[in-house]
């Protein structure tokens, strides 16, 4: 059974979705969604971790996931992890590292189905050409993370 919770961040509303008390998706709303009842220890858990994630305190989840997707699309989604807090890699890099230069297009698209934005940082990947390209929260959300992530790792001198 699905269950749903919204949850104010500094980029908007965001609704989690559960399904047996793991984190399945995550999506930027208009207006609040909360189902009845939501594991109380995963929303704990949820607001905890994204609250320290905003204030530049957290750098990788542990949030118990479950996405749905092809085979491809969960390789594709568990190598986005791996990206380092304030880093950016194109997606023919990230095509490389999964073994083929030639899924370039393939890896933009599993990337643009990432069911779990911000924890599953798919706003680290950005075009060869060094451009932010596609974010399905909008690119301005995208824009906001890469200038979120960046500022705290020049605050703590992690840059240079």
């Amino acid at each position: 059974m699905t269950e749903s919770y919204t949850y104010l961040s500094p980029i908007g509303l965001m609704q989690f979705d559960s399904i047996d008390e793991q984190l399945s998706s995550i999506h930027f709303v208009d207006h609040e969604h909360n189902t009845e009842y939501f594991n109380p220890d995963l929303k704990e858990n949820i607001v905890r971790q994204l609250d320290d994630y905003f204030a530049g305190r957290l750098h990788y989840f542990t949030l118990p996931l479950k996405p749905h997707g092809t085979d491809f699309q969960m390789r594709v989604w568990k190598q986005l992890e791996a990206i380092e807090y304030g880093k950016l890699i194109s997606y023919q890099e990230l095509a490389l590292q999964l073994g083929d230069k030639n899924l370039v297009r393939a890896v933009g698209g599993a990337n643009s189905k990432n069911p779990l934005p911000i924890v599953v940082p798919c706003h680290r990947v950005i075009g060869s050409n060094k451009k932010l390209v596609g974010y399905a929260g909008g690119l301005w959300r995208k824009k906001w993370l890469l200038r979120h992530e960046l500022e705290f790792r020049e605050q703590r001198g992690e840059l240079f």
